[in-house]
């Protein structure tokens, strides 16, 4: 039965990778699920050689923590892009309220089960977010109710569990009346269980104290700030070939901004160009955002993710003067030497033609690779240091002026770099580079370069970031006589 689960779920090989849904279920399955089938009464009889077999992968599983951040990065693409709970739970990938097409649109759809909602829910429960446990454990509710009665022995909650908690919820968000109905309903199943009879006569005498009841919806806890800029809604820019997102401006504006925009074949008058210039899109002119098409062909992206993906670890952020992970930035990373490979060398080397700017040693970082996996972000931030006592100043090479990012994938939706001042953001374009200026002329930070990693709401997104930095670039980008340039 649960090879046929499994076999059903993944006839498309490439589907447990594309569709959070199924990759949050492959998380699941393998953390939870597949033990409760290895000690379950059925297994009896093959016991030692199941118990054996499990040991021996046991260690290569997703753990507890990879099951949580799992259930995490479908709360966080419910937030960013507005998705129904209920059309998630039905592989439906539709912003709540509207009647517009799904955002995305998986060939196969897979639907999740009452046991993994309440999972969800749970996780939400347990960080005190009853915005999200109550709308997760309401779908847990809903579909234990559907098929109470039959037992599935992968699964480790019940309709008891999803309602005891749900109650809970309802209670801390102040709706005494659904908390007080929700938890009759448990000791109907259960009506020997003490705590909660506890709680039905505490919650009796609430409302007969007259404690009011919220009818106030509940809001979203501020854990993202990408729900409302930048990640979605803009109409596109008519600017061919990447489709860039922009927001509203008035016609005066609009006509203004569009004459300095346009595509064009550069050399910079760099020799390195001259038999193949470079494609460049001109996104925007404050911040100076351009975009380069055909950067890199698909043997070199496949050849610098080969070479980063034994050493990605859990992407880290400078916090005062040390480095830590942190919830606001879900991704992997690892950093190549341009030594590592002759490909690595000559993407140097192609970075430096284009913006002109001295890559040798301390002048600019080696090349980071990033991989954003199931709900994969990093939230609003500047690449440039703002603090004095940034770690970023240890190359003491000051600051960094320019950042180069390199789309080494494609992804079916979501992933897009949001500028959320400047109001426009940039779609995963694979193959092509991203550079801007993170430093104005006289060394103070673009404020306008505040900007984002969308979440991955389906695919697996590789960028490749090169940091250079201020000091060797003097006279490649001198200053202005203005000094307030």
């Amino acid at each position: 039965r649960f090879y046929e689960k499994v076999q059903a779920l993944h006839q498309d090989p490439k589907a447990s990778v594309e569709n959070p849904l199924l990759a949050f279920s492959l998380i699941k399955r393998l953390h939870s699920d597949w033990p409760n089938v290895i000690y379950s009464d059925e297994a009896t009889e093959n016991t030692q050689a199941l118990h054996d077999g499990f040991k021996e992968v046991e260690q290569e599983l997703p753990g507890a923590e990879d099951l949580d951040g799992a259930a995490r990065a479908l709360m966080r693409l419910q937030d960013v892009y507005a998705l129904s709970v209920k059309g998630m739970a039905n592989g439906v990938f539709q912003r709540a309220g509207t009647s517009r097409p799904p955002l995305y649109s998986p060939g196969r759809r897979v639907s999740l089960s009452a046991d993994d909602c309440f999972h969800v829910g749970k996780v939400a429960y347990d960080m005190g977010d009853y915005y999200h446990s109550i709308a997760w454990l309401e779908e847990a509710v809903g579909l234990f109710r559907l098929s109470y009665g039959s037992w599935n022995p992968e699964d480790r909650s019940s309709l008891e569990d999803a309602l005891d908690h749900l109650a809970f919820s309802y209670f801390m968000a102040g709706n005494i009346s659904h908390a007080l109905s929700l938890s009759r309903e448990f000791l109907h199943y259960d009506p020997s269980n003490q705590r909660v009879a506890r709680n039905v006569a505490k919650y009796k005498k609430l409302l007969e104290m007259g404690t009011a009841v919220s009818v106030a919806p509940l809001r979203r806890p501020n854990g993202t700030h990408l729900q409302s800029r930048g990640c979605h809604g803009p109409p596109p820019h008519p600017c061919p070939p990447s489709h860039t997102l922009l927001g509203p401006l008035s016609p005066q504006q609009a006509q203004g901004h569009l004459s300095h925009l346009g595509c064009s074949y550069e050399t910079n008058g760099n020799p390195y160009l001259l038999l193949q210039p470079a494609k460049k899109e001109m996104v925007q002119i404050q911040p100076y955002v351009a975009l380069y098409h055909d950067f890199i062909s698909d043997a070199e992206a496949e050849t610098i993710k080969g070479l980063a993906g034994p050493w990605l670890q859990r992407s880290v952020v400078a916090s005062g003067e040390k480095q830590q992970k942190a919830e606001y930035r879900i991704s992997k990373s690892a950093w190549l030497k341009d030594t590592a490979d002759p490909v690595v060398r000559a993407l140097e080397q192609r970075i430096a033609a284009v913006t002109g700017l001295d890559l040798r040693p301390p002048y600019a970082e080696y090349l980071q690779v990033v991989n954003y996996g199931l709900g994969g972000h990093y939230e609003p931030h500047f690449d440039h240091a703002t603090s004095g006592k940034s770690p970023l100043y240890r190359m003491k090479s000051g600051n960094r002026i320019a950042t180069v990012m390199i789309y080494l994938s494609a992804v079916e939706a979501g992933g897009s770099t949001a500028f959320i001042y400047a109001n426009f953001s940039v779609p995963v374009v694979k193959n092509a580079a991203l550079f801007w200026w993170n430093l104005r002329r006289n060394g103070d930070g673009d404020g306008d370069t505040l900007h984002a990693g969308c979440p991955v709401l389906a695919g697996d997104k590789w960028v490749a970031n090169k940091w250079i930095h201020e000091h060797g670039q003097e006279f490649r980008r001198p200053c202005s006589a203005d000094p307030q340039d």
